[in-house]
């Protein structure tokens, strides 16, 4: 810790700023400055090394990766992006704040995560008028919590003050929460963020992580954000809320003559199912995370655009119009095969590249499936259009490569990197049984 001596001469703390980037295992790396050197940091960042790029969620460095030991970047912090994990018995407050990573003359790095959703909403907007508002809900367990019964209001009960914090503090960092509520696993809780555009809403979600860490660490319990604590336990999802809206700012989700899905949002899903196999090795690109994505366990089953359907890749939400006539900017669509072992910048980025590529070839829109997936045999499947997702980390990759248009979404190095990490992952875990590698995860994550 950082000291100063006092007019008495007794050493007190000084407030410290950490500057960092969320890497390719969503992992939140970067270095601390004092907060009153900021303003000269926002215009000059502070070092930083192309190779921590490929570090793997244990802490080893992916081999291969085509970094090496070679070159520097600097991190250059985005004042918007912030916020304060507080002090708590004696423990100073820190301020994080998110950062772009760029060369050392201030050009883009292309491989930055966080460029590459910049790069993505420009896009949308240059060639179709359209931006992505949107909104992540995250699902995490208290680890060193007893658990109580789901949804109850004892389990919310037993989980305070941390619940009260938690919103408190959000609320405080300008993040506007909506929901905190105890979920179906044991020990397991959900916040949900309100919308926003894109960037803010991943940055947000980054951040939420990084609070809700905090002060869990500081009630003496653990958060985690690992898809599954055990291969047999509920897991803990991302969903990905997206609505469309034109320059205007006018929702374009609905059509407002049908409250149907409009024909933007249409070729919008249906970009996103016909790169359902390598949006997963972004989106759920852990080892363990394919355990979660399978039928009955109310995450994603399959590839499809359900109407209600919690199984659903992609699900279009409920509107409610009670206390409330603004259906068509509450319209969204919900995307559920995510989990926060994927970085939240290259999660928007890759939805936003896929349903471009629907907007792009106007493709026909996808079936709105009904009913329980379960009760759809075979010739209905594929009459509908349902595919099956990649049923491990293997399949899921190889969809990536097969992919080409999904391959050039994102800088080569920064594709070569994430696979590399992903392989160099499985390679370390072979040996370990399901319970083994969801333990090594939740470890982290």
């Amino acid at each position: 810790m950082t000291v100063r001596a006092s007019p008495e001469g007794s050493p007190v703390a000084a407030s410290l700023t950490f500057i960092g980037t969320c890497d390719l295992v969503a992992i939140t790396r970067g270095r601390a400055i004092r907060s009153d050197e900021l303003a000269d940091h926002l215009r000059r960042g502070v070092g930083w090394v192309p190779a921590d790029l490929a570090q793997t969620t244990f802490g080893s460095l992916a081999v291969p990766n085509p970094f090496g030991s070679l070159g520097d970047i600097r991190l250059l912090p985005v004042e918007s992006a912030e916020c304060r994990l507080p002090g708590v018995d004696g423990r100073p407050s820190t301020q994080l704040v998110l950062a772009d990573i760029v060369h050392p003359d201030g050009r883009p790095w292309e491989c930055c995560p966080r460029h590459a959703l910049a790069e993505a909403v420009r896009d949308l907007d240059d060639r179709f008028g359209l931006r992505v508002v949107a909104a992540f809900e995250q699902e995490f367990t208290l680890r060193g919590l007893t658990p109580d019964a789901p949804f109850s209001i004892e389990a919310h009960r037993v989980a305070e003050p941390f619940g009260s914090e938690l919103v408190e503090t959000l609320h405080a960092s300008g993040f506007e929460p909506e929901t905190w509520l105890p979920e179906y696993g044991a020990g397991q809780y959900e916040i949900t963020i309100g919308p926003a555009d894109a960037m803010t809403a991943a940055d947000r979600a980054i951040l939420t992580r990084a609070i809700a860490r905090d002060l869990a660490a500081s009630h003496g319990m653990r958060a985690v954000f690992a898809p599954l604590v055990r291969p047999d336990a509920v897991g803990n999802g991302v969903h990905v809320h997206l609505s469309v809206w034109d320059r205007a700012g006018r929702p374009v989700t609905l059509d407002p003559e049908t409250s149907e899905p409009s024909t933007p949002a249409q070729r919008f899903v249906a970009g996103i199912l016909a790169h359902a196999g390598a949006l997963v090795a972004w989106t759920a690109p852990s080892v363990v995370s394919s355990i979660r994505l399978a039928p009955g366990r109310w995450s994603s089953a399959a590839a499809f655009f359900g109407h209600m359907n919690r199984e659903a890749l992609v699900r279009l939400c409920p509107v409610t119009t009670l206390g409330d006539a603004r259906t068509l900017e509450m319209a969204n669509l919900e995307y559920r095969a995510c989990d926060a072992t994927a970085n939240p910048w290259l999660v928007l980025a890759a939805l936003i590249r896929a349903g471009i590529d629907g907007l792009q070839r106007e493709l026909p829109a996808p079936a709105l499936v009904e009913g329980d997936l379960d009760a759809i045999g075979p010739a209905d499947r594929d009459r509908l259009g349902i595919v099956d997702l990649p049923r491990d980390l293997e399949a899921a990759q190889a969809a990536l490569e097969e992919d080409a248009a999904a391959r050039s979404w994102f800088a080569a190095q920064l594709l070569a990197t994430h696979l590399s990490i992903r392989r160099t992952e499985s390679r370390e875990l072979t040996a370990m049984t399901p319970e083994e590698r969801c333990r090594r995860y939740a470890d982290v994550i």
